[in-house]
């Protein structure tokens, strides 16, 4: 068949799965700073629990002076915050490595920018009251399934000192209204600066231990390896990205980008888990020469990202690989590429968007 693709580029029957149940967020909502809710991107590991709010429970326990068991009103009554936070995908832009990692197949569009509203994690650790020997919290969510050959419920953990920031939450609003069934009614971890693996989903148990967490999403998944058999790096905080809302108009199949109108205003957001965006730069041929955009006076919070746009006046018609990268306060700059690993993850690779431009 003439539009076959390239065996390295076939998609297997799991990975169609997998992508008709999650979704991204198209890159045309970079132009929403907080994503509506319908659009942010969404990873369910197993199945959507259903969850009846009137006898849904929070317990917290382990190495606590005070086992709690909270229901939705008494959370809902405790002094509450709101805070803009852009979540990503540990996994996003795994389709691009080469040979692709069986997953999920993002491409770029696993991100999305809530407003959450709920309470500070650390005020619920403190009406339990951790005992000195507390060296980690773990988070159970009520979806449960089979990953790995090994049966669980999904769960994550935090050291303390994570737990303990002032920023992560527990929350039970996204952009103003009850957390909807897919992104963990009736209540969800969010860690900001994380990849969304660490907010934990349909939070029901909170428990603070002595040892450190062997779970699977903490020992065998979301781990930086390039063997199989290697213990790995874990995932941790996102990496700076910047992605540009794609410019002109697109091809139906290929989405390759036709512009008409010149000059062209490029525009983008940017984030980074490790500090403030403090630079992005642009370029249109591929990497080679860059140009420094004009960045948003600021972010909505520290933990969302921020605006930038780049006029850009084409030397003349013809096919240009646009690209954009950036740069946070702690100097971690986006890189051209970066190194294969087994699962994808925090693949920051500068975002290429191939344009032909029209005579004006």
């Amino acid at each position: 068949m003439a539009n076959t693709p390239p065996e390295t580029d076939l998609i297997t029957r799991e990975e169609l799965q997998l992508a008709a149940r999650n979704h991204g967020m198209p890159l045309e909502a970079l132009r929403y700073p907080i994503t509506p809710v319908g659009l942010h991107y969404l990873l369910v590991h197993y199945d959507i629990p259903a969850v009846d709010p009137a006898a849904w429970r929070l317990e917290v326990g382990g190495v606590v002076e005070k086992q709690l068991v909270l229901s939705l009103d008494e959370i809902k009554a405790m002094p509450a915050k709101s805070l803009a936070v852009t979540m990503e995908c540990a996994g996003n832009g795994r389709a691009a490595l080469l040979p692709r990692p069986i997953n999920q197949p993002w491409i770029l569009e696993a991100v999305g920018t809530g407003d959450w509203r709920g309470v500070s994690l650390r005020q619920v650790l403190e009406l339990a009251i951790p005992l000195d020997q507390a060296r980690e919290v773990v988070f159970t969510g009520l979806d449960h399934g089979l990953e790995g050959g090994i049966e669980q419920d999904y769960q994550r953990a935090l050291t303390m000192d994570e737990a303990m920031r002032d920023e992560v939450m527990l929350a039970y609003d996204l952009n103003g209204s009850p957390l909807p069934p897919q992104h963990g009614f009736p209540l969800r971890l969010v860690v900001p600066g994380w990849y969304g693996m660490a907010s934990v989903k349909w939070l029901t148990r909170i428990e603070v231990t002595r040892e450190p967490f062997v779970g699977y999403q903490h020992v065998r998944s979301y781990r930086l390896r390039q063997h199989v058999d290697e213990p790995g790096v874990p995932v941790t905080r996102i990496v700076p990205r910047s992605l540009m809302v794609p410019p002109g108009f697109p091809d139906f199949m290929t989405r390759k980008r036709t512009i008409k109108r010149l000059p062209c205003r490029i525009e983008g957001r940017a984030w980074s888990g490790w500090g403030a965006i403090t630079k992005v730069e642009v370029s249109a041929d591929g990497g080679r020469t860059w140009a420094a955009a004009q960045l948003d006076t600021a972010a909505q919070s520290p933990w969302a990202w921020r605006g930038w746009s780049f006029e850009w006046s084409p030397p003349g018609p013809g096919d240009y690989e646009l690209c954009s990268r950036a740069t946070d306060e702690t100097g971690k700059v986006q890189p051209l590429d970066v190194p294969w690993t087994t699962a994808g993850y925090s693949n920051n690779a500068v975002q290429r968007v191939k344009v032909n431009v029209l005579t004006a």
